[in-house]
């Protein structure tokens, strides 16, 4: 099952925590709701708070000098925002767009800090999630340097077929509402070369382009081609 079509079944931080902990959590915030292409923590500033999506999916992402942005990773229901600005006082090092209409729950830093002091088996938890991430960012590092252009589009689309991928009859429909744009920020590559690894994996048969969607027809070779 993907993260979005298992119901009742929590994932990413409250995955790692206890009823109560997760009822703990809830009294020291409130939800927010956030339509579509709504900014949830915006670049360089002070948030003073955390957000765990309860619905809803956003991208992360960095502005580079020259103006351009770099998609820095997706999250969805479960995920925790906005940690590191919360815990160490400095400005959020990326902005969050809604992808979809969001609902979150958000979280005080202070408060925060003060669920983590009462919960030290949660705090030990969410260092054993940052050391995950921090593990991912390294392999799409090396990524970058190793792998061509179709290589890393195929790693991309392979991490969006496991995570939020729909099984049809077709293949694994994708239907996260990426442009080729922000596919080519987070490849480290130009919109040219992400629009011809595309041409390259639908003529090998291995996927579809659709209005709003890539289906996967193949994911198994496309997992080979990621390697």
């Amino acid at each position: 099952m993907t993260e979005q079509n298992a119901p009742g079944r929590r994932y990413g931080f409250l995955g790692l925590l206890a009823n109560r902990e997760v009822g703990d959590l809830a009294a020291a915030g409130r939800i927010r709701r956030y339509r579509r292409g709504a900014t949830l923590l915006t670049e360089g500033s002070i948030s003073g708070r955390v957000i765990v999506l309860h619905s809803g999916r956003v991208k992360v992402s960095s502005v580079t000098e020259r103006g351009d942005e770099v998609l820095l990773a997706l999250r969805s229901p479960g995920d925790l925002l906005g940690e590191f600005s919360a815990l160490d006082g400095a400005p959020c090092s990326a902005t969050v767009t809604a992808l979809d209409p969001v609902e979150a729950l958000v979280v005080g830093a202070a408060e925060f800090r003060a669920f983590l002091e009462a919960h030290p088996a949660v705090a030990l938890r969410l260092l054993e999630l940052l050391t995950r991430r921090l593990r991912d960012a390294d392999r799409k590092r090396v990524e970058f340097g190793a792998a061509d252009t179709t290589g890393r589009v195929s790693s991309r689309l392979v991490e969006l077929a496991d995570r939020f991928g729909q099984p049809t009859q077709y293949g694994v429909r994708i239907s996260v509402p990426l442009t080729q744009e922000e596919l080519a920020g987070w490849v480290g590559s130009s919109r040219e070369a992400v629009s011809k690894a595309l041409r390259a994996l639908r003529a090998r048969g291995w996927i579809e382009t659709r209005r709003k969607a890539i289906v996967v027809i193949d994911l198994a070779a496309l997992r080979r081609r990621a390697t």
